[in-house]
């Protein structure tokens, strides 16, 4: 059994629409890889450096807090590897058959940012709009 990784997953989880943290966290039950989560709630000035980078394509992001609660509907994971967050494709398609199954069994849709046909984002979960 896997499991969060680091002593920030929780509190980063924790600015997540309840639905979507719940979803990772099973997926970190079903998971024979621990799980880094990286990012949930972001500010609009993070959201703009990000764009400015190219990291991501829009200021329209599930990631800035929503107006009613304040919390995210999206969050970055990723998969960690002896002690090491990993960045390779392999790994992301692997750790998002476990996100999909928790899921379903949480009877949460989600959207991974690896099905997605441009730009595509192996640590991204959303909800859908």
């Amino acid at each position: 059994m896997a499991r969060l990784h680091g002593s920030k997953a929780r509190e980063r989880l924790s600015t997540v629409h309840p639905d979507l943290a719940r979803v990772i966290g099973r997926a970190a039950i079903l998971s024979d890889v621990n799980i880094a989560v990286l990012e949930g709630v972001r500010s609009l000035e993070r959201q703009r450096k990000l764009l400015a980078s190219g990291a991501t394509k829009t200021l329209r992001s599930r990631h800035l807090p929503h107006a009613r609660d304040g919390l995210a509907r999206a969050v970055d994971i990723a998969p960690v590897v002896d002690g090491e967050v990993r960045w390779d494709w392999p790994l992301y398609h692997r750790l998002a058959a476990v996100v999909k199954n928790a899921a379903v069994q949480e009877n949460v849709p989600v959207e991974w940012g690896g099905d997605w046909r441009t730009f595509k984002d192996g640590p991204h979960w959303q909800l859908p709009w």
